[in-house]
């Protein structure tokens, strides 16, 4: 197959490629919400830094065959560190380099398309070595052919891999039940029962009307808010005590009926919401995302609940896979579920220049591990997401 590399450098070129975009994200497997348009053209509006000591430029890629149809797309920025100067350091990422509002990031293809395509980027990187100094190349499927090409590719080198955990769906509740492991089933008898113990009412229910999703959103916020400051329980962070966070979410509750539709499952007690999670509709796979709960009702097991509810309601609509998202602990875990690995590496450029800037970058790294598996320096010069 023949292909050939376009640079997209606008987010009204990007935008003109809503409808091929969205089709090819439906080809991914899994799908995830972070390869729709609407998330990419919203991070990049929201995220984006154009200061003197950081300025980021859309370096998006369409990667087209001979027919002109569109086989894959690498969302890539440019980030130069300071804007000018004769120390200006020049690295490509993949859009979504935030504090993990955007769980998954790499190419966005068909799985066998992501070797022909990621061959394709590789030559045209190489022919353009003078614009960039390296790349952080992520979301490479471990084992693949794309992965085997990047191994054997000079000055790359792999740094970390990421787990997804995605659930195969079978046609009822009870199948599902009935394979899972005897810790979840003990698990699920214990949420449901000690609500009706206590003479415990709950409700639930998913919020996916525009009108209704302004408000869900920010009781999310404030679940999520309590469950990051809750006192005796396991750490977890606040992610969206910022603005550009909150306004991305925001901007696809507007218009849910577009890809990633953006659902909130909620669970209320009598009058009261006490836990809510996230999720985004990708044809028939549902993407779970962040929760928050009320810490005062933890001795319920209401996350439990809400997500095994929202298993249900995915598998009453015939969806295909509920997609746990990504984080190793036991939330995900215990349910059973496949592993999608994706990993992670840096491509320095050939040029002397180059390899220098980034043997300075990794020196500073190395004495900072804390900070991150890219350069601090960098990470401390960009405004918090």
């Amino acid at each position: 197959m023949r292909l050939t590399v376009q640079l997209i450098a606008g987010a009204d070129e990007l935008r003109a490629l809503a409808g091929e975009l969205n089709q090819l994200s439906l080809a991914m497997r899994p799908r995830l919400p972070f390869a729709t348009c609407d998330w990419l053209v919203g991070w990049w509006l929201l995220f984006r830094e154009d200061r003197r000591v950081l300025r980021d430029r859309l370096f998006v890629h369409a990667v087209r065959d001979e027919q002109g149809t569109l086989v894959a797309l690498a969302p890539l920025m440019l980030t130069e560190r300071p804007a000018m100067g004769p120390l200006r350091t020049r690295s490509i990422t993949f859009l979504g380099v935030d504090k993990n509002i955007t769980e998954l990031r790499g190419m966005i293809c068909a799985p066998e398309h992501e070797g022909p395509a990621t061959r394709a980027l590789l030559q045209h990187l190489t022919s353009v070595d003078h614009t960039w100094d390296w790349f952080a190349w992520d979301g490479v499927r471990q084992s693949g052919e794309a992965h085997q090409l990047l191994s054997a590719t000079t000055n790359f080198s792999w740094r970390r891999d990421t787990a997804d955990y995605v659930l195969a769906l079978p046609d009822t509740w009870e199948q599902f039940r009935a394979t899972r492991s005897r810790n979840v089933k003990e698990s699920l008898r214990k949420c449901y029962n000690s609500l009706a113990r206590d003479r415990k009412v709950f409700d639930f229910r998913v919020v996916s009307e525009a009108s209704e999703l302004s408000g869900a959103l920010e009781s999310f916020f404030r679940l999520h808010t309590l469950r990051s400051r809750a006192p005796k329980m396991s750490d977890h962070a606040d992610y969206f005590t910022h603005e550009s966070a909150r306004g991305l979410l925001r901007a696809l509750a507007a218009s849910p009926e577009r890809a990633p539709g953006l659902r909130a499952f909620e669970l209320r007690i009598g009058d009261e919401l006490v836990a809510s999670r996230l999720g985004f509709l990708l044809g028939d796979e549902l993407y779970l995302y962040f929760s928050g709960f009320d810490p005062d009702w933890a001795g319920y097991s209401v996350m439990t609940t809400t997500v095994a509810e929202a298993i249900k309601w995915a598998i009453e609509r015939k969806l295909r896979v509920v997609n746990l998202s990504c984080g190793t602990d036991v939330s995900k875990t215990r349910w059973g579920p496949d592993v999608v690995t994706t990993c992670s590496g840096i491509w320095v450029s050939s040029r002397a220049g180059a390899q220098l800037k980034w043997e300075l970058a990794a020196s500073f790294n190395r004495g900072s591990r804390r900070l991150g598996w890219l350069s601090p320096l960098f990470r401390l010069v960009r405004r918090p997401s």
